[in-house]
């Protein structure tokens, strides 16, 4: 257990800069206390103490504001960060090395008594307010952005953004367990979101099965772009037209009162 607890802290001086002391983790890290508060009630859980597992978890929950099912599975050094908000179901299942930030929900959809929740595989990175809600898999290395909503199996490497959540990119097999730790799930460079984007060997390229959504994409910026000329031709074209008229109009104030004059004489 002591162990475990050392792994934790390790993890939480690694992936946060804010992070100062081992004194202070341990103290002051909520995600800390909820593992370990969980450890305890997955133990009583398995020993089938189910009331004692679910009160040690719902006791977690109102000192760390993190709410972990005692049946729920948790790998080695998971590190969750602020915490707040987060719900991970009874029959989710975490790996080794993942990152969840707060408002995060591991959730199912399905009122059925078996698998209803998500797997994450190792090194996931859950970013803010995210909700990855099935009984499906979540690739080693994966990425999950902030405030993404999941409902479908992601691919080892992948990163996922959106509502629903759709893939921007896929890193390499290789690579899904040893790219860089990515904070909140957000990167420097994000692709266009129409873009799937593969890496093979340092190199990008676009999918093929995405290069008709792209071209209609730039065909309508295209097609924009001519109204948007067309209609600063109609508005010189306008303004001619209006100083044209400012220039007549001395002229036939002129000419009307000439004849207004022969008139009256």
């Amino acid at each position: 257990m002591f162990r475990r607890l050392r792994e934790d802290i390790a993890m939480v001086l690694e992936r946060d800069p804010a992070a100062r002391s081992t004194f202070e983790v341990l103290t002051l890290y909520p995600g800390v206390h909820a593992l370990a508060l969980h450890r305890l009630a997955h133990g009583l859980w398995l020993a089938n103490f189910k009331w004692s597992g679910r009160w040690v978890s719902q006791f977690g929950r109102f000192l760390t504001g993190i709410e972990i099912h005692p049946g729920a599975t948790m790998g080695r050094r998971v590190f969750i960060d602020h915490g707040m908000g987060v719900v991970i179901g009874e029959t989710a299942e975490v790996g080794d090395d993942c990152t969840i930030y707060q408002g995060v929900t591991l959730g199912g959809t399905t009122l059925n008594k078996g698998k209803r929740h998500p797997t994450l595989g190792r090194n996931v990175t859950v970013g803010a307010g995210a909700k990855v809600l099935g009984p499906f898999s979540v690739g080693d290395g994966a990425t999950i952005g902030s405030n993404a909503v999941v409902v479908r199996e992601v691919p080892m490497g992948a990163t996922v953004v959106g509502i629903p959540g759709r893939v921007i990119g896929i890193a390499d097999d290789h690579l899904g367990e040893k790219r860089e730790f990515v904070p909140y799930g957000v990167c420097e460079d994000v692709p266009e979101p129409t873009e799937i984007v593969k890496i093979e060997a340092g190199n990008q390229r676009i999918e093929p099965a995405f290069r008709k959504e792209i071209e209609k994409r730039d065909e309508i910026e295209s097609r924009i772009d001519q109204m948007m000329n067309q209609i600063d031709e109609l508005e010189e074209k306008f303004g001619e037209q209006q100083i044209a008229n400012q220039a007549m109009e001395p002229t036939v104030a002129a000419e009307t009162t000439t004849g207004f004059r022969s008139l009256k004489s």
